[in-house]
């Protein structure tokens, strides 16, 4: 039997520099704490699943830690299933594709595997919500990104905008990391 969770993610995000990414890093003491997770997205031949506004991937944590992820994006967050995998069938899927209907009811297509990108990854709590600073490389890029993932929008931004105001960081608005992946497979 497949269990399916299902939640809502609200975050704001910023790009920021290696020099503020390394700033934060050594003022929130979390260099030691990094780890790797790679995110493998999928698509249909005709990238149906990006015309929908839909974002599936498998993210990998560790060596044997494997889920699938269903994001479907709105105003004032992404709406995520998630079907945890082992790692036999993640290998499988990411080789041979899949049907989507195996595991979430409101889509239907058979997926390939089309670009990975490996972020690597600190949180800490902050402020109700959580912090997470990520080092990102796909396609022969590293990116750097902010990300604040709380459960309440109107109160996340306001402590995000202040959150950035007290580092000194310019907020500039990014893409998601599918969205940054796909750029370079099409």
């Amino acid at each position: 039997m497949i269990v399916v969770h299902k939640n809502i993610e609200i975050e704001f995000k910023t790009e920021v520099t290696q020099d503020k990414y390394e700033e934060l890093l050594k003022l929130f003491n979390l260099e030691n704490n990094i780890f790797k997770q790679i995110n493998y997205y999928f698509d249909t031949d005709d990238y149906n699943l990006n015309q929908l506004k839909m974002v599936l991937r498998i993210r990998q944590k560790g060596e044997h830690r494997f889920k699938v992820t269903l994001k479907s994006q709105s105003e004032q967050g992404a709406f995520e299933s998630h079907v945890l995998l082992t790692k036999e069938q993640a290998l499988d899927m990411i080789d041979n594709g899949f049907q989507t209907k195996d595991f979430f009811e409101e889509i239907d297509f058979f997926v390939t595997y089309r670009v990975n990108l490996v972020n690597y990854r600190v949180s800490t709590p902050y402020e109700g919500g959580t912090l997470f600073l990520d080092r990102c490389e796909y396609c022969n890029v590293t990116d750097y990104e902010i990300e604040y993932e709380v459960s309440n929008y109107h109160e996340g931004e306001k402590l995000f905008n202040q959150f950035v105001q007290k580092y000194d960081i310019v907020k500039v608005p990014t893409r998601r990391k599918s969205e940054r992946a796909f750029m370079c497979k099409r």
